[in-house]
Order: structure tokens, then sequence, then C-alpha cells
């Protein structure tokens, strides 16, 4: 058997944790735990952001793979369109 180890949360880690565990129906030993893991295989991947999702990023509608190309320049102006009008 593995040796118990002790976590000491804050007040408002606390009441998170035992929030999720209420919602999905589970410990909040098993919250603590998938926490750890999904944290560590975020740790461990080797993986950028971009890779995770280059394969989703222009293939919403009609399959078209080359409509992200410039879309950071794309949300820039819609950002800025919007800053004027505030």
């Amino acid at each position: 058997m593995e040796a118990p180890v002790t976590l000491r949360p804050d007040p408002k880690t606390r009441r998170k944790i035992a929030q999720i565990a209420r919602r999905i129906g589970i410990s909040k030993s098993e919250v603590i735990r998938r926490a750890m893991h999904s944290w560590a295989k975020f740790i461990d991947s080797s993986d950028s952001p971009y890779e995770i999702l280059a394969d989703l990023i222009g293939i919403v509608k009609g399959r078209n793979p080359r409509r992200s190309i410039k879309s950071g320049q794309q949300v820039r102006k819609i950002l800025a369109t919007k800053r004027k009008r505030s």
C-alpha cells in the first residue's frame, strides 16, 4: 500500500474541490487524483498548443483547410474595431 500524502489547500481551493466532487459524484480524493494526472500529462506534453489543435483549424464548416490563413490578422482587426467603438 502506498504511503498517504498530506495536502493542505487554502479554503478557496477546498471549496472548489468539494464543489467539483459533488457536481460529478466522486470523492474529493478522486478529484485531486484526476487533477494531478491531468496536470502531469499537461506538463509532460511536448506538443505546443498549436500542434494540439492544428488538425481542427480551418475545418469547422466546409472542410476548408485554408480558412484559418491570416486569422491572427483578422482577429486583430476585429478587436481594434471593437476598441474604437468603446
